[in-house]
């Protein structure tokens, strides 16, 4: 079987992957898609990676566990989500590294299914507000001391997706960014189900819910809806423009206020990300989803 994990990172989607392909369970499930609701694995997904610490996962393990998450025995592909696969908020910057975990983590998931295909999924977000977000998740009084711990110039994806590639060398890893997922929300859909891109899928547009007016949303569905759009970068075009017009100011554009952070500094951090992403597309077995 095709196992997907959606292994985060923190605030970035915030579950709403899940919830989105979870309105369209019951179509995927006719084309072999298992879409299981959270609360059906993440618990016993957890118990099974404290028990075994790593090791491999024996014939009978992995099919109890594929018996409980699927229903249906034509399922050739399951999608599985928790944004602390790779660790809780706060080991997502810690030891001045993005998730210095995430070779032991992704191990020990890799393991758990050793028998079956594996595919990493993970949403990336400019460290420029990433470290605030996380920041802003973990106990207030955990955070300076977080803050002190690292130096935001040093923090790249590429080092942690490099680090889980050569710890996984077979398993693929599909990442996006954060800061495009409005225009990506149902390509993103469609490759972690792993339908083509002429699927429609239900949830398609709910990433846009909560930075639009409620009018402007309606206005871009009903233009949707009676509208033939030919081709992704078309779709995107119109989301664009309706973005434009009706997107929540402060819903798009974050405020950073931490102390020593300076308008130049961000300019700094988000100008390193932009290389990095460069990077990102030059690791074999990684593929960058793009506007």
């Amino acid at each position: 079987m095709q196992i997907c994990f959606h292994l985060g990172a923190h605030c970035t989607d915030d579950d709403n992957l899940t919830k989105s392909l979870l309105k369209n369970s019951g179509n995927l499930a006719k084309m072999g898609v298992a879409v299981p609701g959270p609360g059906r694995y993440r618990g016993l997904l957890a118990d099974a990676l404290v028990k075994l610490q790593g090791a491999r996962a024996d014939d009978d393990t992995q099919d109890m566990l594929l018996d409980t998450f699927v229903d249906r025995t034509d399922a050739k592909r399951l999608i599985l989500g928790h944004k602390n696969f790779m660790g809780a908020p706060h080991r997502s910057i810690e030891n001045n590294q993005l998730y210095h975990l995430a070779k032991r983590n992704t191990v020990w998931i890799r393991n758990l299914f050793a028998n079956h295909e594996v595919s990493f999924f993970i949403g990336l977000r400019n460290p420029a507000t990433f470290v605030p977000a996380i920041l802003n998740a973990v106990p207030a009084h955990d955070r300076a001391s977080l803050l002190a711990q690292i130096d935001p110039h040093g923090l790249r994806w590429s080092d942690m997706l490099l680090t889980i590639r050569e710890a996984n060398p077979g398993t693929p890893i599909t990442v996006w960014c954060n800061e495009d997922t409005p225009l990506l929300w149902l390509e993103i859909m469609q490759v972690i189900a792993g339908v083509s891109d002429s699927t429609p899928m239900d949830g398609a547009l709910d990433i846009l819910r909560p930075i639009m007016t409620p009018d402007g949303f309606d206005r871009m569905v009903d233009y949707m809806g009676k509208t033939e759009i030919p081709s992704p970068q078309q779709r995107q075009r119109v989301i664009i423009t309706f973005l434009e017009k009706f997107a929540i100011q402060d819903a798009v554009e974050e405020e950073i206020d931490l102390p020593g952070w300076t308008a130049a500094m961000v300019d700094d951090l988000s100008d390193a990300y932009d290389r990095d992403l460069e990077q990102i597309q030059r690791i074999e077995g990684v593929t960058l989803l793009l506007t």
